[in-house]
C-alpha cells in the first residue's frame, strides 16, 4: 500500500515518531510531504526537525503562502504525486483549507483514496470559497479522522456522510516523555510550581493561574513557558495583585526539550476558556505532562476532561478559586499527588502512545484502501 501523507504539523520532530511506527507495517510504503518550516500567526517559524526519519521517505518541498492557515498550498505536489503514485493520500489538514482541496483534487486525478483530518469542534459556517472547498472535500473523501468527539459531531452536522474515526493527530513517545529520575519528596517550605507550556494566548485562561496565586500560600509560584501576546498582560496583572515575584516566564522551547521542562514542574495547568470562536480541541501538553508523571489540572473546556479522565483534576473553567483548591489538594495530600502522577502516565500508556495511534491509523488505511472509489 503506497501512502502519501501531507502534513505541515510534522515539521515538529517528536511527532515524526508516529511515521516510524506506521512504516513498520510491512505492507505500507510511506512518503511524507512537509515544508522546510511553518510560520506561526505571530511570525515565528517552526523549522523542520529531523528526529525520527527511519523507514519512510521524507520529501521536503516549498509551500506557497506559508503561514496562511487557510490558503497555503504546495506548488510541487502534483510532481510528487506523479512520482509516488499513491493508493492512499492522508491529508493532515482541515477540510476547509485550500491545501486539502489541492491534495484531494490531485488524489482524484491519480485515482487514490484520500482522507482528511479535523480538530474543528465548533460548528462554524465559512464564507465562499471555503464552504465550497469544504463540501468538495466532504464529497470526495474516502474517510475522515476527527481529533476529538465534538469534531466528529461537527462533521455530521455540517453534512459529511462518510466514515469517521476519532483518533488524536499524534501519539506520545513514552520513552521521551518520561521522568528519568524519581521525584524528590517536598519539604514543608519547598517551592511548589504550577506551570503552563504553550502559546501565551488569552483563550488559554492564563490569568486564572496568576489570580489563583492570591489564594495559595507563598510557597506556590507559576511558570509560563512559551511566547505570545499575553506575557505583558500577565506581568501587569501579577504586579497589580502583588504576586509578581512568584511569576516566572521562560521562552518557547524546541520540542525535544519539552520533556525535561515538564519534569521540573510540580503540576501542569491548562486553564483554557471556551470562546464563541474557540474551544479546547485536545490539549496536547496534558498527555505530555502525564507521561512525565507530572500531575495535571485542567479546566472543563472542550476535550480537556476526556483527555484527563480520572488521572488528574478538573475545575470549572473561569473559576480561579476552584483552580486554587485543586492546587491545594496536590500540595497538601502527598498520597493523592503520587497516585495521580502514577495514573497519569498509565493513562497515556493505555490510550495515547505513538504505537497505538499508528495502529489505529493503519487500520483506517486498510478500510480506505478497500473502500469503493468515490465519484469525481
Amino acid at each position: 500500500m503506497r501512502v502519501l501523507m501531507i502534513s505541515k504539523a510534522l515539521v515538529a520532530g517528536t511527532a515524526q515518531r508516529k511515521l516510524e511506527e506506521l512504516a513498520k507495517y510491512e505492507d505500507v510504503e510511506l512518503t511524507l510531504v512537509t515544508p522546510e518550516y511553518w510560520r506561526s500567526d505571530d511570525g515565528s517559524k517552526q523549522v523542520l526537525e529531523r528526529l525520527y526519519t527511519r523507514g519512510y521517505r521524507l520529501v521536503v518541498t516549498p509551500m506557497a503562502l506559508n503561514g496562511n492557515f487557510h490558503l497555503h498550498y504546495y506548488p510541487r505536489l502534483s510532481q510528487v504525486m506523479r512520482e509516488v503514485r499513491p493508493e492512499v493520500v492522508h491529508i493532515d489538514e482541515e477540510p476547509y483549507n485550500f491545501a486539502t482541496f489541492q491534495a484531494m483534487f490531485l488524489a482524484q486525478r491519480w485515482r487514490a483514496k484520500a482522507l482528511f483530518f479535523t480538530w474543528q469542534n465548533l460548528n462554524r459556517r465559512y464564507p465562499p470559497p471555503f464552504r465550497q472547498i469544504e463540501l468538495y472535500n466532504y464529497h470526495h473523501a474516502a474517510s475522515a479522522i476527527a481529533g476529538n468527539r465534538a469534531a466528529a459531531e461537527v462533521l455530521r452536522n455540517k453534512g459529511y456522510q462518510g466514515t469517521i474515526r476519532v483518533i488524536p493527530q499524534f501519539g506520545f513517545d513514552t520513552d521521551i516523555y518520561r521522568r528519568s529520575t524519581p521525584r524528590v519528596a517536598r519539604g514543608p517550605n519547598d517551592l511548589f510550581t504550577i506551570g503552563f507550556l504553550g502559546r501565551l494566548k488569552e483563550e488559554k485562561g492564563l490569568s486564572l493561574m496568576v489570580e489563583a496565586l492570591t489564594y495559595l500560600p507563598e510557597c506556590c509560584q507559576a511558570t509560563f513557558i512559551g511566547n505570545g501576546p499575553m506575557k505583558s498582560v500577565l506581568e501587569e496583572q501579577a504586579t497589580k495583585l502583588g504576586v509578581r515575584e512568584r511569576v516566572l516566564f521562560k521562552p518557547a522551547l524546541p520540542t525535544y526539550e519539552v520533556p525535561n521542562e515538564l519534569t521540573r514542574l510540580d503540576a501542569l495547568v491548562l486553564p483554557s476558556l471556551t470562546r464563541p470562536n474557540w474551544m479546547e480541541q485536545f490539549g496536547r501538553v496534558l498527555p505530555e505532562a502525564m507521561a512525565c508523571e507530572t500531575p495535571v489540572i485542567g479546566s472543563s473546556s472542550g476535550e480537556i476532561p476526556y483527555v484527563i479522565g480520572d488521572a488528574g483534576l478538573v475545575f470549572k473553567e473561569g473559576d480561579a478559586q476552584e483552580l486554587a483548591t485543586c492546587v491545594r489538594r496536590l500540595l497538601e495530600d502527598a498520597a493523592l499527588y503520587a497516585d495521580l502522577a502514577k495514573r497519569g502516565r498509565q493513562r497515556v500508556l493505555d490510550n495515547y502512545t505513538q504505537e497505538q495511534i499508528a495502529r489505529q491509523t493503519y487500520e483506517l488505511y486498510l478500510e480506505v484502501e478497500n473502500a469503493p472509489q468515490s465519484s469525481t
